[in-house]
């Protein structure tokens, strides 16, 4: 649905951002990571129409998952420093963003398949028309 609907990807990053504020492990101010993934999910609806039907060209789609996770977590790092939290030092920091980009490309590949064949279950035999 959040790839489907604009509202729905708004409204799933505001949900999961307000998830992952509530979790107990989080440490940063309460409504940081509704704000960065309402921002996320704002972007990939935005943006959604430009990579076209992700089961057609899974490489893009792939793509646009590593992207929008790097994203999501060099926003983390902005707001935190306008937010004039001490997240340590910058470059240790890029280190875990470009490795995290790497783990998700890798990750994402692998699971594609399985993840398009979920979704085609999922549809209706309305939807697949």
């Amino acid at each position: 649905m959040a790839l489907e609907d604009r509202f729905g990807a708004i409204a799933f990053g505001f949900i999961a951002g307000i998830v992952l504020d509530f979790s107990p492990s989080s440490d940063s101010p309460f409504g940081k990571w509704a704000l960065i993934l309402t921002i996320v999910g704002y972007l990939f609806s935005r943006n959604r129409e430009s990579i076209g039907d992700f089961t057609e060209r899974p490489m893009a789609f792939v793509l646009f998952v590593t992207s929008g996770a790097t994203i999501t977590l060099l926003i983390f790092l902005l707001l935190g420093i306008v937010l004039g939290e001490n997240n340590g030092s910058m470059l240790n920091n890029l280190k875990t963003v470009l490795g995290n980009g790497i783990w998700t490309l890798l990750f994402s590949s692998i699971l594609l398949p399985l993840i398009v064949k979920l979704r085609a279950l999922s549809l209706t035999s309305r939807e697949r028309i």
